[in-house]
C-alpha cells in the first residue's frame, strides 16, 4: 500500500511534535543503579538528554522518545578499560569486541606503544566513526625508537632533550601520561634517570605514569620498586599496569607488591594497579629472549644466531626463561596466537610443534623453536603462567582497577587472548557472581569511577545528574565471559545494552549503527 504524501507529511508532523515535547532522549526505567562510587545499589530510573545523564529517580510520569525497562537488570556507567590495545582503531573503528563488554572509554598507548606523531594522529582518529571514546597516552618506546632507533646506549644530552619535546607535544596535545614497557625493545636499554627526565615533563601537565615493568617475574620486586621510584622523583601518580606474577618460582609475590604499594601510599605517594583476570599473558615470543640479543633489530640478531658461541648462550638464557619466567617451566604452557609466517600454529603450543617437528618436548629444544620463530619474523603467544591466587589477592587490592591489555579483534582473526571479548563480563561473572571475590559494587566501582578518577574525568565514571551518558545494562545473574583460549571469539552473554554519550550503542546484545564515540583530550594542568 502506498501513502498518500500529504498523509506521510502529517506523520512526520505529528512525530516530530512528539520528539519536542518528550521530557528526555532516553529513560532506563527500574533497573538496580550501581552508580559507580562502590556504594549499595539502588532502585531508580535515569533519565537521558543531550548526551549527559539529567535526572535519576522516580520517573514513572516522565516522558521519553525510548524507554528501556530495566527492572531484572544492573545499570552501571560504562566501563572503563584503562589498558586497551587500540592501535587497529582505524581497521575496526567500531570497536566491537570492547563495546558488547560494556566499554565505553579505552585508553591507548600502553606499554610504551603511544603514537607518534601524537597530535598528527589524534587528529586521523577523530575523523572515524567511533563506536566508543579512546583516549591515549604518550609512549616512551615510540619516542625512543624514533631518536635512538634500537641501540642499546643512554641518550646524548641533546637526545633526551629531543625526546623530551616530543613528551612536551604529545602532552600539549592530549596525552593522559607517558607509558612505559621496560621489559620491551627499546625500552629495556634506558635508565631510571631517563625515565625520570620525560616522566617529569608529563607531571607538569599532570598527566600520569603508566608502567609495564621492566620485569614481572624473578625480578619482579625491583621492577615494582623502580616504577614507585621513578613517581615518587617525578613527582606524578603511578599505575602499575596489568600487574601480575610471572613465573612458578615467583608465585605468592603479590603479597610483596602490594605490601609495596602499601607502603608507598602510606607515604603519601599516588600508586594504583590495573589488572586483567587471566592466569595468562599475551605478547610476542621475544619476550623471552633477552635484550642483549635483540639489540639493533632483527639483522644483528640473525648474526648472533649464526655464531655458535653466542647462539649457544642466547639458548641458555630462552631456556632459563621458560623455566623460571613466561614458560613456567613447561613448554606446553606457551601457546601460539597470531603467527603469519605458518597460521596452521596458531592455538596450538610449543610443545606441539616441538613434537611435530619430530623433537623431544623440552625446555632446550624449545628454546631452539623460539629462536627459528624469531628469525621467521617474531609471534604472539599466550603464556599460561600465573597462579589465581596471585589474581584474586591483586584484584582484591582496593587501589586495583579492571583492565583488558587486550587488542581489538574480529571474529575469525587468529587466535588472540580471550581478554580481548571477555575481560568486563569475567571479573562479573566468574569473579564476583561465582567466586565471590568481590562484592559487585565494589566491581563497578574499580572499571568505572575508580579509573575515571585516575584520568581526572570527574563527569565520567558514575551514574548522577550532569555526568556524561556513558552507560552498560547487565544482567547480574548471567553476565559471563565465553571466549576461551581454545575457542575465543565468542562475544559475552548478559549485557543486552550499552549507551555512549547518550546513544544506544548495543541494543538487545547487537551491534547498532550508531557511531558517536569521541576522542577525549586531558586538558594540560600546566602554569600558563
Amino acid at each position: 500500500m502506498r501513502w498518500p504524501v500529504r498523509f506521510l507529511l502529517t506523520f512526520a508532523g505529528v512525530a516530530s511534535l512528539f520528539a519536542a515535547d518528550a521530557d528526555y532522549d532516553l529513560i532506563i526505567a527500574g533497573g538496580q543503579v550501581f552508580d559507580g562510587t562502590g556504594r549499595a545499589a539502588f532502585r531508580a530510573d535515569v533519565a537521558v538528554k543531550a548526551g549527559s545523564i539529567v535526572r535519576v529517580g522516580d520517573l514513572a510520569d516522565a516522558t521519553a522518545l525510548r524507554r528501556i525497562e530495566a527492572r531484572s537488570l544492573a545499570v552501571a556507567p560504562g566501563f572503563i578499560d584503562l589498558h586497551a590495545h587500540i592501535e587497529s582503531i582505524r581497521e575496526m573503528p567500531a570497536a566491537e569486541s570492547a563495546l558488547r563488554q560494556g566499554v565505553t572509554l579505552a585508553l591507548g598507548g600502553p606499554d610504551g606503544g603511544g603514537p607518534w606523531p601524537f597530535a598528527e594522529y589524534l587528529a586521523t582518529v577523530e575523523k572515524l566513526p567511533l563506536g566508543l571514546n579512546v583516549a591515549y597516552l604518550a609512549g616512551h618506546n615510540s619516542i625512543r625508537r624514533a631518536v635512538l632507533k634500537l641501540v642499546d646506549r643512554a641518550p646524548t644530552a641533546a637526545e633526551l632533550g629531543q625526546m623530551e619535546k616530543m613528551v612536551e607535544q604529545s602532552m600539549q596535545a592530549g596525552a593522559f601520561g607517558l607509558s612505559t614497557g621496560l621489559k620491551y625493545l627499546p625500552g629495556t636499554f634506558s635508565k631510571i634517570d631517563e625515565i625520570v627526565a620525560l616522566s617529569r615533563v608529563a607531571a607538569r601537565h599532570g598527566g600520569i605514569y603508566t608502567s609495564h615493568l621492566r620485569e614481572e617475574g624473578v625480578g619482579l620486586l625491583p621492577a615494582v620498586e623502580e616504577a614507585i621510584e621513578i613517581g615518587r622523583q617525578a613527582g606524578l601518580p603511578v599505575v602499575l599496569t596489568h600487574h601480575k606474577v610471572i613465573g612458578q618460582p615467583s608465585w605468592g609475590a603479590s603479597v610483596k607488591t602490594l605490601a609495596l604499594v602499601d607502603a608507598a601510599r602510606a607515604r603519601g605517594q599516588d600508586v594504583m594497579i590495573d589488572q586483567y583476570p587471566y592466569t595468562a599473558s599475551y605478547t610476542g615470543i621475544s619476550v623471552i629472549i633477552p635484550s642483549w640479543a635483540l639489540a639493533g633489530g632483527a639483522t644483528e640478531f640473525k648474526a648472533r644466531t649464526a655464531d655458535p658461541a653466542t647462539r649457544a648462550r642466547l639458548k641458555a638464557d630462552i631456556k632459563e626463561a621458560i623455566l623460571t619466567d613466561r614458560g613456567a617451566g613447561d613448554i606446553s604452557r606457551i601457546q601460539f596466537s597470531r603467527v603469519t609466517w605458518r597460521p596452521a600454529l596458531e592455538g596450538r603450543t610449543l610443545r606441539d610443534w616441538c613434537v611435530e617437528r619430530g623433537l623431544a618436548p623440552t625446555p632446550d629444544n624449545g628454546a631452539e623453536l623460539v629462536i627459528e620463530a624469531e628469525l621467521a619474523g617474531g609471534a604472539g603467544c599466550i603464556f599460561h603462567a600465573m597462579d589465581d591466587a596471585d589474581v584474586e589477592r591483586i584484584m582484591r587490592h582496593p587501589q586495583t582497577m579492571v583492565a583488558s591489555d587486550g587488542r581489538l579483534s574480529r571474529p575469525g582473526d587468529a587466535m588472540p587472548h580471550p581478554r580481548a571479548y571477555g575481560t568486563f563480563p569475567r571479573v562479573l561473572g566468574h569473579y564476583v557472581r561465582d567466586k565471590k571475590v568481590l562484592p559487585l559494587e565494589t566491581a563497578v566501582h574499580k572499571m568505572t569511577q575508580l579509573p575515571a578518577l585516575r584520568l581526572g574525568l570527574k563527569d565520567r565514571g558514575v551514574i548522577a545528574a550532569g555526568a556524561n551518558a556513558d552507560l552498560v545494562i547487565f544482567d547480574p545473574t548471567t553476565v559471563r565471559d565465553r571466549a576461551t583460549f581454545t575457542a575465543p571469539h565468542q562475544y559475552p552473554e548478559g549485557i543486552p545494552f550499552v549507551i555512549v554519550n547518550g546513544t544506544v550503542a548495543v541494543d538487545g546484545g547487537e551491534l547498532t549503527s550508531a557511531r558517536v564515540g569521541r576522542v577525549l583530550r586531558h586538558t594540560s594542568t600546566s602554569a600558563k
